[in-house]
């Protein structure tokens, strides 16, 4: 049985536990994707709650590939010293620090969602076909060299992540967002060889990903996040999702990251507990891979139950660390696991009332100065 929190080895990369941190855009960099201080508190805070991986939100790969003129970015170096911080405080709680390489496409030149006030200038999107997402604006269809810039951009930003010291790295195919919206019939309405039929939708993501595996070391584990249906007809599938798992698995990827949806405004998603764990475990079963769940798992006992039944092999949280950064913890004690519940020096009296508790033996060092 696979234990909430037994380790799990990924490649040269070993988590303390099955729990993660999800990417979430937090639309708070000054129009130049470099990391802030918010960045920096809100994701080592949630290290130090005990996820045994920590991830960035969705770092743009091109300043064209940003959802908003505040979203993160890795398309230059001087974005490194960021990433830098970033990476040196995830360390430093004891958890494994990630990023999510991204691409918005034509869901990109958006405003902040809670912005108020005139919109700021933005920027042509790009798409594989000129379709539009709901009401955004029309995109610009990829040619063949642009195609091929991309690539080259995803592959530059995975090179930039693993000199910034990130030790995991996810590719962002879901959301409807560019690599997605290859995949998707849907938004991919090209007749050409990055269209039509199953291999040529898919030809992308599979081009992105052997460039981003070529890019880094072995030892680095490359997951990619999948939305396995557009739930929406004629759209793209659960089933598609499985046999493109299995020629990712194939190309070196290490997890599929499993969430739905995000492609197109007419989506009607069942909400609901869990409600993608089923498309986790089409993909676990069907492609032979690694996968995360994620969406919906709130108590320790379901994400428990989840890896105990063999649908998933690591637990993402999103909604729910925003409101409880120290659910590890927490989950550490309601399943009994006192011994997983393992904390900094520092915090040591607020937590040993809910049972033995010790010392996270990962938190070598005081975290990064401000």
């Amino acid at each position: 049985m696979t234990d909430l929190f037994e380790p799990l080895t990924l490649r040269g990369v070993t988590l303390k536990n099955r729990i993660g941190v999800s990417p979430m855009c937090q639309y708070c960099s000054a129009d130049d994707g470099k990391a802030t201080e918010w960045h920096y508190a809100h994701l080592v805070s949630r290290a130090i709650g005990g996820a045994g991986l920590t991830m960035t939100e969705a770092a743009a790969v091109a300043p064209e590939g940003r959802i908003s003129h505040g979203d993160l970015g890795i398309w230059e170096d001087a974005q490194l010293a960021g990433h830098k911080r970033l990476v040196a405080g995830i360390t430093a709680a004891g958890s494994v620090p990630a990023i999510q390489i991204a691409h918005a496409g034509r869901k990109a030149s958006r405003m902040a969602p809670w912005a108020d006030g005139p919109a700021q200038p933005g920027w042509q999107a790009i798409a594989p076909s000129a379709a539009a997402f709901g009401d955004f604006a029309v995109p610009h269809a990829l040619s063949e060299a642009e195609i091929a810039q991309a690539i080259a951009d995803f592959a530059a930003a995975a090179k930039r992540s693993v000199a910034a010291g990130y030790r995991f790295i996810e590719l962002h195919a879901a959301h409807g967002y560019l690599v997605h919206q290859f995949l998707s019939p849907l938004s991919n309405r090209r007749n050409d060889a990055w269209g039509g039929d199953f291999d040529g939708r898919t030809r992308f993501a599979e081009a992105v990903t052997k460039a981003v595996r070529a890019a880094i070391p072995d030892e680095i584990p490359l997951c990619v996040r999948l939305s396995h249906t557009d739930w929406v007809e004629g759209g793209w599938t659960t089933e598609e999702t499985v046999r493109l798992s299995a020629r990712l698995k194939a190309l070196g990827v290490d997890m599929v990251d499993v969430s739905s949806g995000g492609l197109d405004h007419r989506q009607k998603i069942p909400l609901g507990p869990g409600y993608q764990v089923p498309g986790a475990e089409a993909v676990r079963r069907g492609a032979g891979v690694a996968v995360a769940a994620v969406g919906l798992i709130t108590e320790p006992a379901q994400a428990q139950a989840i890896l105990t039944e063999g649908k998933a092999d690591l637990i993402l949280l999103g909604r729910l660390l925003l409101r409880d950064p120290y659910w590890p913890l927490h989950a550490a004690a309601a399943l009994g696991r006192t011994e997983a519940l393992k904390v900094p020096p520092q915090y040591e009296r607020g937590w040993n009332t809910l049972g033995r508790m010790t010392r996270d033996p990962a938190i070598a060092a005081p975290l990064p100065p401000l």
